[in-house]
């Protein structure tokens, strides 16, 4: 692995024209078999977990699966409910609706308590999840019907619309993203390195991997279904980790350029890059790859799709990085070459010394380093204590499933969805109690079913009937499954709801249904199912922490052939991810900070996102930490003790560090300005984290820790002197992986 990088980088030199035309052709082709092939969508049944997805499987086993429902509501423009007029429109959009080869069956319409509201409910064809791709012509005619009675507001919502709803958002979302973070990307890559040419590198390269990831990542749903999230990953970790890996390859292939005072052709500069930034991309992607893995652990259909929409597009990177970027680095370093003279002359004239490879610190750097170099100690404990501070906050984290109560309200199905609620609140939230059992045992079932049924209704946070109106139990065509649906007149994810479903589980059902021996019954619905997916990934979270940590270990131990430097690698992305959550639940959790990020407060934080971001996190922290360390061990191996080796490798690795971090921060921090607060929680948490690893871990715990171990951070083995290169002017390459 140490030799592949240099060959790789050597043929693509030797071969330019080719190496560019194979690599676009590499991203068209993957394009083209992903186009070919489709995406397969995750399935209904690949959500299911827990007692929810039990009941589930139950239901659908019987024929008696939730169907996805519209409601379309029918009241006046302004004044009193016409009734005339709101019957002849609920006759218009029945006729309508039953009509179309989507729909199923329509209900009879049913007025609201106050009067002033009349509702329809349409039960579309097929699963519940295909609902949003075929609710359009519902929706096109309760417009159509609504236009037809301009003295009436038609309006329609229901699982279906808003599902379309959040798809149509989340897709002007990932557009907004890309008006923010592309502009701000392209200037600091010309800030960095003063060049049109060379900053369109990195961007060419970031978005080429993207493209080619997102047509691999269809062809992989073949295999692993796509969840549907998996594209927003491709963009935000893409764009990332693309300019992150071609910044550090270009900036240290500009190094040697300097430090070689023109004396080196572009292609062996192109091999000095290779046996070092190459090397390290390598070793990082590698880790970002084997990080993002551990999420298949939690078992997870959603997980799993943003693991292999993430270690696709980081392993296309990388490939990026090894292939094609060396033939564009001679490319255009030829061009630099041919100017190089003229340049030479007009500093001459200009009486300006030639430049030479120099650390890159500056003020501002120097400023942030002043401290571990003078005073490592009070720098380490003062930096860890403002790290912990930070992270305090993460004791308290609460997770909640964000279901469609949690959207944005600028969805206008979302709208509906409110005023619907506001009308029939008995609509908010439906537990489904399954039975299973023999056909024998139908009418037995059936019965403690309708116990049930009236023994809740003395259960304040269970919907009223009316006195005279019996539970309905709906029975399977073979009587082996019974279904009781039971209303909570409060959202999903409020205490109420939730307290509900513990009343349920833990006292209705074990009094009636549950005192049948023999006979299975699950409860699921809205709250059951968040409830049973917290649990399920608070059950995992061990499992996935403890492999995480244990092959970041792994990684770096291999990487730099140290336990001390694998356990401090360790620690420190427990640190930045722990500050990092710790920030989350500060800012997501309470209400202060909801008019200046533009978010309602779910009063917790989405289950999904914690144990996501620990896992990127921790490969994201790896990208630096891989950068920084290899460039202090290749001062090491070249002769500088372990202080000066410390102060070299920090110095020259600081600036293009902070180059690549400003890019992620920028490009997760998009994705606060995005509706959804599941995303706008991920981008704060990344950008939040990525900022504090590159200033305060990387400038003061990192270089104060290795300061202070000095010789003895490299057990059990020592860093001395390597082969010096061929090359006669150039930087040695560290011993990376």
């Amino acid at each position: 692995m140490r030799q592949l990088p240099v060959r790789m980088a050597r043929w693509s030199a030797r071969h330019a024209g080719r190496a560019i035309a194979g690599w676009f052709a590499f991203v068209v082709l993957c394009l083209v078999a992903g186009i070919a092939m489709g995406t397969n969508q995750a399935t209904t049944e690949d959500f299911w977990v827990g007692e929810a997805g039990r009941a589930e499987a139950m239901a659908t086993e019987g024929g008696l699966e939730r169907s996805p429902t519209e409601r379309i509501m029918i009241r006046a423009r302004s004044g009193q409910l016409d009734t005339a007029a709101a019957g002849a429109a609920a006759q218009d959009v029945t006729a309508r609706m039953r009509d179309l080869p989507e729909v199923e069956s329509v209900a009879a319409p049913v007025r609201s308590e106050d009067g002033e509201v009349l509702l329809v409910s349409v039960v579309l064809n097929g699963p519940e999840l295909e609902g949003k791709k075929n609710v359009v012509p519902l929706l096109e005619q309760t417009a159509a019907v609504g236009a037809d009675h301009p003295d009436l507001v038609v309006e329609e919502t229901g699982s279906p619309a808003i599902s379309k709803g959040v798809n149509d958002q989340r897709g002007e979302d990932l557009a907004l993203s890309e008006r923010i973070s592309l502009p701000v990307t392209v200037i600091t890559l010309l800030i960095v390195f003063g060049s049109v040419t060379m900053a369109g590198v990195p961007l060419l390269l970031a978005l080429s991997s993207i493209a080619a990831a997102i047509g691999l990542s269809m062809v992989a749903s073949h295999v692993m279904p796509d969840a549907g999230v998996g594209m927003n990953l491709i963009l935000l970790i893409g764009l990332a980790v693309g300019v992150d890996y071609t910044l550090f390859y270009l900036k240290r292939g500009r190094e040697e350029r300097a430090r070689a005072g023109g004396r080196l052709s572009s292609e062996a500069l192109v091999e000095l890059a290779a046996a070092t930034a190459g090397r390290a991309i390598v070793v990082s992607g590698l880790a970002v790859i084997v990080s993002t893995a551990t999420l298949y652990l939690a078992t997870d259909v959603i997980f799993s799709s943003l693991a292999t929409g993430t270690i696709l597009v980081v392993a296309v990177a990388v490939a990026s990085s090894l292939t094609v970027l060396p033939a564009l680095l001679v490319t255009t370093g030829r061009r630099t070459e041919r100017l190089a003279p003229r340049r030479a002359a007009r500093r001459a004239k200009r009486g300006k010394p030639a430049r030479a490879g120099k650390p890159e610190t500056g003020r501002v750097f120097g400023a942030l380093l002043r401290p571990a170099r003078t005073r490592p100690a009070l720098t380490l404990c003062l930096s860890v204590l403002v790290m912990l501070g930070l992270a305090a906050p993460a004791l308290g984290l609460k997770l909640v499933d964000p279901g469609k109560d949690t959207f944005s309200r600028d969805i206008p199905a979302m709208q509906v969805y409110d005023r619907l609620t506001g009308s029939f609140p008995e609509l908010f939230v439906t537990h489904e109690v399954v039975s299973r059992s023999t056909p024998e045992r139908a009418a037995e079932v059936k019965q403690a079913l309708v116990d049930l049924g009236r023994r809740v209704q003395a259960d304040p946070l269970f919907t009223e009937r009316a006195e005279d109106a019996e539970p309905t139990v709906r029975t399977s065509a073979d009587g082996r499954i019974s279904v009781l649906e039971l209303s909570v007149p409060h959202p999903a994810p409020s205490a109420e709801a939730i307290e509900s479903l513990g009343h349920l589980r833990q006292d209705h059902i074990p009094a009636t249904v549950g005192q049948l021996s023999g006979v299975e019954t699950g409860v699921s619905g809205d709250v059951a199912r968040g409830r049973d997916y917290v649990t399920h990934e608070s059950d995992k979270l061990p499992l996935v922490l403890g492999f995480l940590l244990l092959m970041t270990f792994l990684m770096t131990v291999w990487a730099f052939r140290s336990v001390v430097i694998g356990a401090i690698g360790v620690v420190l992305n427990l640190l930045s991810a722990g500050a990092s959550l710790g920030m989350l639940v500060l800012v997501f959790q309470g209400t202060w900070a909801e008019g200046l990020l533009a978010f309602d407060s779910l009063g917790a934080i989405a289950s999904r996102v914690p144990l996501f971001l620990v896992v990127i996190l921790f490969g994201l922290s790896m990208d630096y930490q891989v950068f920084v360390v290899s460039r202090i061990q290749e001062a090491r191996q070249n002769g500088l003790s372990a202080r000066e080796a410390v102060l070299e490798g920090i110095n020259r690795s600081a600036k293009v560090v902070t180059s690549a971090a400003i890019v992620m921060v920028t490009v997760f921090g998009a994705f606060v300005a995005l509706h959804l607060t599941e995303m706008k929680q991920m981008g704060f948490c990344l950008a939040v984290a990525v900022l504090l690893d590159a200033v305060v871990i990387r400038l003061m715990v990192l270089p104060s820790v290795l300061l202070l171990l000095g010789e003895r951070a490299w057990w059990p083995g020592r860093p001395g002197r390597t082969e010096r290169s061929q090359e006669p002017a150039a930087g040695q390459p560290a011993e990376v992986g």
